[in-house]
């Protein structure tokens, strides 16, 4: 088997390859054994999943090492989004949490995620731990415990069924203002991606629109990712139902993408400029931002307008996590989707941050097209762009090296400044560029913002290039 290694966030590999059964098995009790020091112990652990192939056996799996390990355990009684998870873990004051999922990955992979007792992803030093952990038991082939059955670990109250969504659903009641957005009449589309957000938003939002809410482990023809190449039906959807805006959740439903009353995709560094200005002038919250160094300049012209200090991290939610439990966080984003927000969970939360977009929406009374603009007018065009290239690894390589070598010039840009935080990130007299291999699959990604989207494509286009 292959050895088993942490990423940017938590454990992912090919299902029946890189990620089986056995895997799951020394992985979940090293993360037992960890979590069977901890304070909380003795209140358990939370385990969920995600819609993808298997992950409800991968659960009672890991659920079934854990409770013969001495660990009692909180099992989510169907599939459950990543959020639902951590927020279980702070109402039942859970030593920590875990979910089987592999996030926006392609439908053949699966992975492993775990939440620390804040209900957010683990803290780097967290994973070294469970490392250490499993460490010496890569190589075996049989577990040094005696694994019970599962039937024995639910009878003997080790494996305890959870309900996960009624949690989830009465807590995002009391932190959005539906009763709002149903009396202005706001038409939503949700689409679900044929992720773990299925079903969820109708039980909030009881007449909103949903597409790709059905159970699909193959996720029909895309990536459970919300980006513009992925929310085409959704687009079309919205504009044909007269939807004044729509959102996407990714595969486990943290991570959100949205399209505007005309159909036009508003990506995360959007969303999350239009939820600051609302957290700012209309909710009056004070306190520091935080922002991945992917983030677009946007949020730090709007931190610098507002007096508010910015936090930048490397690419990770888990970085974002951290500040959040450590410092006073108004809101936290990563350009992938993910936005967590000051009163929630230090977690991103894709159907929160829809909700929550359209109560900005109710409140102001305005479009999502007419919020966006209104940022740009205020504070200046903003426009970004990624490109995800599957490499070799002599390629990645090869790429990083040349960009490590700091070149002042790149095609036609001139480099004025660089940042080596995470990957290469190259500053230019308009914009940016950042080159960075991917923590959780064999690819680079190249990332660009500039004043037009023109700009951004002659920016990727000259680096990718290369």
């Amino acid at each position: 088997m292959a050895h088993i290694k942490f990423g940017t966030d938590g454990w992912r590999g090919v299902i029946a390859d890189d990620f089986t059964f056995a895997g799951v098995q020394k992985v979940s009790l090293a993360t037992g054994l960890y979590f069977s020091k901890h304070k909380n112990a003795k209140n358990g652990v939370v385990i969920g999943y995600d819609a993808r192939f298997l992950s409800k056996e991968f659960a009672h799996c890991a659920a079934q090492v854990i409770a013969s390990a001495g660990v009692k355990v909180l099992l989510a009684d169907k599939i459950s989004a990543t959020q639902m998870v951590s927020l279980g873990v702070v109402k039942k004051k859970a030593a920590g949490g875990i979910v089987i999922t592999a996030s926006h990955n392609p439908a053949k992979y699966n992975g492993f995620k775990i939440k620390g007792d804040y209900g957010g992803p683990a803290h780097p030093e967290m994973i070294t731990e469970v490392e250490k952990e499993l460490a010496p038991l890569q190589e075996l082939t049989v577990l040094p415990i005696e694994i019970k059955s599962f039937d024995e670990l639910v009878k003997a109250k080790m494996i305890q069924f959870i309900d996960l969504t009624k949690i989830y659903v009465a807590d995002l009641q009391t932190k959005i203002e539906f009763d709002l957005i149903k009396s202005v009449k706001l038409k939503i589309m949700h689409d679900a991606m044929h992720g773990a957000g299925m079903g969820i938003p109708e039980l909030l939002l009881p007449k909103i629109g949903t597409i790709r809410s059905d159970y699909n482990p193959s996720f029909g023809t895309t990536n459970p990712e919300p980006l513009p190449q992925n929310t085409e039906e959704l687009s079309m959807e919205v504009r044909a139902g007269k939807y004044h805006f729509g959102f996407a959740t990714d595969g486990d439903a943290d991570r959100i993408g949205a399209v505007d009353e005309k159909g036009n995709f508003v990506d995360s560094h959007r969303i999350f400029a239009i939820l600051l200005k609302y957290l700012m002038e209309r909710k009056h919250y004070r306190g520091a931002v935080a922002k991945s160094l992917s983030v677009t300049d946007l949020i730090t012209k709007m931190c610098e307008h507002y007096n508010v200090r910015l936090y930048e991290t490397a690419v990770g939610f888990k970085h974002l996590c951290r500040l959040m439990t450590e410092k006073d966080i108004i809101i936290a984003g990563e350009e992938s989707g993910g936005i967590a927000v000051k009163g929630h969970l230090p977690e991103r939360d894709g159907i929160f941050i829809g909700f929550l977009l359209a109560e900005v929406m109710a409140v102001r009374r305005m479009k999502l097209s007419q919020l966006v603009k209104e940022l740009f007018d205020e504070f200046g065009e903003h426009h970004f762009g990624r490109i995800d290239a599957h490499l070799t690894d002599v390629q990645k390589e090869k790429v990083m090296k040349y960009f490590q070598s700091k070149p002042k010039r790149v095609g036609s840009f001139d480099i004025i400044k660089y940042d080596l935080t995470d990957g290469i990130k190259l500053v230019t007299k308009d914009g940016w560029i950042l080159v960075r291999a991917s923590g959780t699959e064999p690819i680079i990604r190249f990332y660009a913002e500039a004043s037009t989207p023109k700009r951004v494509q002659q920016m990727l286009k000259v680096v990718t290039k290369l």
